[in-house]
């Protein structure tokens, strides 16, 4: 392997931790070069839960941006690639906007610029209610409790998702196994947390044509989560951003043309970094 690229800091989507990520992205980002940091947002994973957060009281993506940044500090990182999906995408922008002489660069999946702003189409958040209803079946694996039965649980999960062919039941043991035993598992109040630190941000319209680094914005045209139009604003938006729009896909991760998508998040790295390009098609 040739020097170190740079490094890539993770933003995970609303209520998740950085034990989320698919494996194989995380090894396509080393193997590349780059260094790969995720970390658990406040009220997820290892982070703190806020026990004594209130909806009357709630943090913003602002403190969570600030957050983003003491993880740099704390890792002694002067600048870093910033890739986040949806909700962490949100907080990436934030990022830009707060310190931008922290950020080499910005990669933005399916996100938005502002799921409050009364001109664009309203989040489905019904979606999420429907994963939910669709998740049913699996919720017998959870109240039998235990390990074999939580593992049976993700990989349910994953196989729904992705089929049985794009699953690692190994792999994927393994993250669930050290989750229960060095971890602490899924905290059901992060999701409220963070969809009130999204309505308690002020509006980021303005400050977005101050970003300057260079942006990619994925975003699937049938995202049944964050409407198409967001991605198209949030990509205007930002001065000289590129865009990968996905035809007939939704809010999933990783996206069913993965491979695609990998090789043009890679391509758009290394031409940050100024590092020699891959051969990839660029993004438009």
């Amino acid at each position: 392997m040739g020097p170190e690229r740079g490094t890539v800091l993770l933003f995970i989507s609303l209520g998740a931790d950085g034990l989320l990520w698919p494996p194989a992205f995380l090894r396509a980002l080393t193997g590349a070069g780059y260094r790969v940091i995720r970390f658990d947002q406040r009220g997820t994973g290892a982070s703190d839960w806020m026990p004594e957060w209130s909806p009357e009281h709630p943090y913003t993506l602002v403190d969570l941006a600030r957050d983003a940044v003491a993880v740099l500090d704390a890792t002694g990182t002067e600048r870093a690639h910033l890739v986040g999906l949806s909700f962490g995408g949100m907080v990436a922008q934030e990022v830009a906007i707060l310190a931008p002489d922290r950020v080499a660069s910005l990669t933005l999946m399916s996100t938005s610029p502002d799921p409050t702003d009364p001109t664009l189409p309203e989040p489905r958040v019904g979606r999420l209610a429907l994963l939910a209803i669709r998740n049913l079946p699996l919720l017998k694996y959870r109240l039998r409790g235990g390990d074999r039965a939580l593992v049976k649980e993700r990989i349910a999960k994953m196989i729904s998702a992705f089929g049985p062919d794009g699953v690692d039941v190994e792999e994927n043991a393994a993250l669930v196994l050290y989750d229960l035993r060095h971890r602490n598992g899924l905290n059901v109040r992060a999701f409220r947390q963070h969809q009130a630190a999204v309505a308690a941000t002020r509006s980021r319209a303005a400050a977005l044509g101050t970003i300057m680094v260079p942006t990619l914005v994925v975003h699937g045209t049938d995202d049944d989560l964050i409407p198409f139009e967001h991605a198209r604003r949030l990509a205007a938006s930002i001065p000289d951003a590129a865009h990968l729009w996905l035809g007939g896909v939704g809010h999933v991760f990783p996206y069913p043309p993965w491979a695609d998508v990998e090789g043009a998040i890679l391509a758009h790295l290394d031409s940050a970094s100024g590092a020699p390009g891959r051969g990839a098609d660029s993004p438009q």
